[in-house]
C-alpha cells in the first residue's frame, strides 16, 4: 500500500474514532445537562408557586375561600387589607400575668352579664388602659393593615406580575383554579396552581422532556410543578415537598 495513502487512512480512522468518542460523551452528557437545567428552572417555578400559596392563604383568611385567578390575587395584594394579631407583654412575665388576671376578674365583677367576645373586648380595653398607664399586662390586639405592607417585605425583588407566567415558557400562563368541595360533610375551600413541564422546559430537548413526562405518569405524578389540590385536601402542599 502506498505510504501516503496509509498515512491518510490512519488519519481518517483516528478522526472517526475521535468523532465517535465525542458523540458518545455528548449522548451521555445530554440528559445530565437536561436534568441540571430542569432543576434550575424548577427552582424559579417553585418560588413563584410558593408566593402564590402565600397569597392564597392570606386571601382565604380574609375571604373564607381561595382565589381562582392571579388577577384577583394581584388585586388583593395591591388593595386588600388583613388583620394582624399583635401581642403586648409576655406570658413568661409572672407580674404581667398576675396583673392581667386581676383586671379580668375586676371586669367580670363589674360586668356580670358580659359573655364571650364582648367580655374579651372589655378586658382588652381595660388592659390597654393599664398598659398606657405603665402597668405590666399581657393582651393581644388585632390591627388591620394593607396586605402589601405585610407580605414579601423581605423580598425587594418580588414582582406580583411574575406570578401570571410560567418561567422560561415564553409568557405561558400559570394554570390555577379554586373550588369548595364537600369533605366528610364539611365544605372545604381548595385551590391548585400548576406549571407543566411542557411549558417550563420550553426550548430544551423535546424527547427528553417527553421522557420526563412519561416517567412522571408512570409514578402517578403530575407532569410538572403543582401546589395545592382541587381533588382532595393536602394542606396546600407542593409536589416538590
Amino acid at each position: 500500500m502506498n505510504k501516503g495513502l496509509k498515512i491518510g487512512l490512519e488519519i481518517l480512522l483516528a478522526a472517526i474514532i475521535c468523532l465517535l468518542v465525542w458523540l458518545t460523551v455528548k449522548s451521555v452528557q445530554k440528559p445530565v445537562e437536561f436534568n441540571k437545567e430542569v432543576a434550575a428552572r424548577s427552582q424559579v417555578g417553585i418560588q413563584r408557586l410558593k408566593d402564590i400559596r402565600t397569597l392564597q392563604v392570606a386571601f382565604k383568611s380574609v375571604n373564607g375561600r381561595f382565589s381562582p385567578t392571579v388577577d384577583s390575587l394581584k388585586l388583593f395584594y395591591e388593595t386588600g387589607k388583613m388583620d394582624i394579631v399583635m401581642q403586648i407583654g409576655s406570658h413568661d412575665d409572672s407580674i404581667a400575668v398576675a396583673n392581667t388576671e386581676a383586671i379580668k376578674k375586676a371586669v367580670q365583677k363589674a360586668n356580670p352579664r358580659l359573655k364571650g367576645q364582648d367580655l374579651n373586648n372589655k378586658v382588652t380595653d381595660a388592659c390597654i388602659d393599664a398598659y398606657k398607664a405603665g402597668q405590666k399586662v399581657v393582651f393581644s390586639t388585632v390591627t388591620e393593615i394593607p396586605v402589601k405592607d405585610t407580605l414579601f417585605n423581605n423580598r425587594p425583588d418580588f414582582c406580583i406580575d411574575s406570578l401570571y407566567f410560567i418561567p422560561f415558557s415564553g409568557k405561558q400562563r400559570t394554570e390555577m383554579e379554586a373550588t369548595i368541595k364537600l369533605v366528610s360533610g364539611v365544605n372545604v375551600p381548595l385551590f391548585e396552581a400548576r406549571m407543566p413541564y411542557k411549558a417550563l422546559c420550553k426550548g430544551l430537548d423535546n424527547q427528553l422532556r417527553i421522557n420526563l413526562d412519561a416517567e412522571r405518569r408512570d409514578q402517578n405524578k403530575y407532569e410538572g410543578l403543582q401546589v395545592g389540590s382541587v381533588t382532595a385536601p393536602n394542606n396546600n402542599a407542593g409536589n416538590w415537598e
